[in-house]
């Protein structure tokens, strides 16, 4: 077997298992980005909608690598003269960000789906290519342990 043979072969060998050790932690990003594409994780100031722990939990995990969701908390007013100067003028009350961009005449809402699209593609690639590296190989039981470690090391490691 030549130098260019065995080179590219183990390549091959490389690309599977370093795939299958991340799909787990793809399935995972391109699920939770997805679903934050549209704030489902994000209450907003005047509605009633409280999104699920779980999905919180998740939103935090995938932007901050950490499972504990800070809490929110005002700020007490530092001068009583300035909270009553605070009321005497009227502020006009800030817009979300969503609505600002829509305001300045931009709708968001066709990049939103366009990233879901992006976040559905990348799922099912990725799924694709388990199935793949299931099916095509000689060793399926080494690429159910490898991808069973690529569910275990980030969960140990979100739990640590």
């Amino acid at each position: 077997m030549s130098l260019s043979h065995r080179f590219l072969k183990a390549c091959r060998q490389v690309h599977l298992y370093l795939g299958v050790f991340t799909a787990p932690a793809l399935l995972f990003f391109a699920i939770t980005g997805g679903l934050q594409s549209f704030g489902l994780h994000e209450t907003t100031r005047g509605s009633s909608y409280v999104p699920p722990r779980w999905l919180v939990v998740a939103a935090q995990l995938h932007k901050k690598q950490t499972m504990e969701v800070p809490v929110h908390k005002l700020r007490p007013p530092a001068d009583p003269a300035a909270v009553r100067a605070a009321h005497a003028a009227p502020v006009p009350a800030a817009r979300p960000a969503g609505e600002a961009a829509v305001a300045r005449g931009r709708n968001p809402v066709p990049l939103k789906f366009f990233a879901a699209l992006v976040a559905l593609a990348l799922a099912l690639s990725t799924l694709s290519g388990l199935y793949m590296a299931w099916r095509y190989t000689r060793h399926a039981g080494r690429v159910v342990a490898v991808f069973l470690a690529g569910i275990a090391v980030p969960a140990l490691l979100a739990l640590v």
